[in-house]
């Protein structure tokens, strides 16, 4: 039996362990930050996040002229490492991994370095080459996404280097490492050189390096993931140029590839100091974001990729899994993305009869009426997910678990679901009783845009009608079936077999119908299997 792509998610709390659960500590030290992560490993390839860390010492500062690693970022890496093995320790790993990638690979006093931190922190670090970081960042890939059609160039940008990992149908061809990290190139050419003449320079020096490593014939159109902290900086100005502000994480952003081009052309005239203000980017990534950038155009003007997708893993999530010895496989497109929400559910102790019930009945409802209210293909999942999820927040309690539900939905990690879905996924479920949409008085749904509000209130009005005809959680009715009048529009129930009565559904279908009526236009009959209207004293 194959594992099961994975999917990590932090946890605030720290809990017990179950039998044969080990606890790991992986480190990344890269070029421009430290990062760790501590986790639970089950016996079964389960993985919980249980804490992480994290620290910029910028050990490739003044590598490029010196040769050397500087003796302040030395220092600060050092004592950083000693803070994350003591946290490791005193959270009771049973193994710590700690690698060091490209600045330290290419440190005349590397050897040194890591020897000072074996006598210091007490951790042993393996030097990684530029191939293995690359295999790491598309192990990590292979567990977050779909890789199982087509062509696919997953990118890694960090302070000292750039990575390829070039994969078709999940398998890989090769592993390419250059040195075109954002701090590296940051000092080579926009040091002294800033703004677009700078950026310029650097550009073509990389173009010309990717024409002898990235061949265009078999590349050409492939699916881009990019992992480091270029991308996910990207995806958060990506996400706040869209009026999106309240996504719990960009992992999964998915973008346009010629947004690179515009937000890098606004942030190369501004000093970093100016950058500063700019929503979604990093205060500490201000002055190499250009840099990284220009590198991320330069791979996506060569491949024109069909898609651009961010990830907020990498190397050190590759890492852990390769402690845990754990191997992701290929999944069918989507796939992850159901597995990903079902077992969210799971861990919310969800009524698994009443929301498949809501989902079966809610999907029935938008096939019939989805289009005329003006829904996308697309939509059809969301409200999947949204009905499915609606009633999660009884895991906190149950008043106003309409409410717990949207905070919950915002703060999960779901595979394959953008930021932006997620938080059209939240609100559709929280909106599936109380109070309608009005974005005057609910803060979150007023600071989004009009477009996401708009398919907000569609998928609300159809998860609303269909929650309404499971009210007594039964499963009573079998199918619903719309017809479209000269001025109403008529939905009928039919019961399922066995179902003593539906007087309860049809009474809360009936109910709940308003939201429906506005988005149609029209007005809205709920009616009996022999043919009566529910009448507006029995919605009551």
């Amino acid at each position: 039996m194959t594992t099961p792509p994975l999917r990590l998610h932090t946890t605030p709390a720290r809990p017990a362990r179950d039998e044969g659960t080990q606890r790991i500590a992986a480190i990344d030290i890269g070029s421009n930050s430290i990062r760790q992560i501590v986790a639970d490993v089950s016996a079964h390839g389960a993985i919980r996040v249980i804490d992480e860390m994290k620290a910029a010492p910028r050990l490739q500062t003044g590598l490029q002229e010196s040769g050397a690693l500087g003796d302040e970022p030395m220092r600060l890496a050092v004592e950083s490492l000693t803070r994350m093995a003591t946290l490791a320790r005193q959270l009771g790993c049973k193994r710590i991994e700690a690698v060091a990638t490209s600045a330290v690979r290419g440190a005349s006093n590397g050897s040194a370095f890591l020897r000072r931190i074996k006598e210091t922190a007490g951790l042993r670090v393996r030097l990684l080459g530029g191939e293995e970081e690359a295999r790491l960042a598309f192990r990590s890939a292979l567990a977050h996404f779909d890789l199982g059609r087509g062509r696919a160039v997953v990118m890694d940008i960090g302070g000292g280097s750039l990575e390829f990992a070039l994969a078709a149908e999940g398998i890989v061809e090769r592993f390419v490492s250059l040195p075109f990290g954002a701090v590296r190139l940051t000092e080579q050419f926009l040091r002294d050189r800033p703004g677009a003449k700078g950026v310029k320079k650097l550009r073509k020096a990389v173009r010309e390096d990717l024409r002898n490593t990235l061949p265009v014939r078999d590349w050409r159109g492939a699916e881009v993931i990019g992992s480091g902290g270029t991308f996910t900086n990207l995806a958060g100005m990506y996400l706040a140029r869209q009026g999106v502000r309240v996504a719990h994480t960009v992992h999964g952003t998915r973008m346009p590839w010629h947004e690179i081009e515009i937000i890098l052309e606004m942030l190369q005239e501004l000093a970093p100091e100016e950058r500063l203000g700019i929503p979604g980017l990093n205060a500490g990534r201000a002055d190499i974001i250009v840099a990284g950038l220009a590198v991320a155009a330069e791979v996506c003007e060569r491949i024109d990729p069909r898609g651009f997708v961010a990830s907020a893993y990498g190397i050190r999530e590759g890492l852990l899994l390769d402690v845990a010895r754990i191997t992701p496989v290929v999944s069918d497109p989507g796939e992850a993305r159901e597995r990903s929400v079902r077992e969210f559910a799971e861990r919310c102790h969800y009524e698994e009869p009443h929301a498949r019930q809501v989902q079966r009945l809610a999907l029935q409802l938008f096939d019939s009426v989805g289009l005329r209210l003006g829904c996308t293909s697309a939509d059809r999942a969301l409200l999947a997910d949204a009905a499915l999820l609606h009633d999660v927040g009884y895991h906190i309690n149950y008043q106003q678990h309409h409410k717990h539900s949207l905070h919950l939905i915002q703060h999960a990690d779901f595979l394959g679901m953008t930021p932006a879905e997620q938080t059209i996924v939240a609100h559709v479920a929280r909106y599936h009783r109380g109070a309608v949409p009005d974005r005057r008085k609910h803060e979150a749904f007023g600071k989004l845009d009009r477009d996401t509000r708009e398919r907000i209130q569609r998928l609300a009005a159809i998860l609303r009608v269909a929650d309404g005809f499971d009210r007594g959680h039964a499963a009573a009715v079998e199918r619903i079936r719309v017809r479209w009048m000269r001025r109403a529009m008529r939905i009928t129930a039919h019961a399922a077999e066995k179902a003593p009565t539906m007087r309860l559904e049809l009474w809360g279908a009936n109910r709940k119908r308003e939201l429906l009526e506005e988005m149609a236009g029209a007005p809205v009959e709920i009616v009996a299997p022999d043919g009566s209207v529910v009448g507006d004293a029995d919605g009551e």
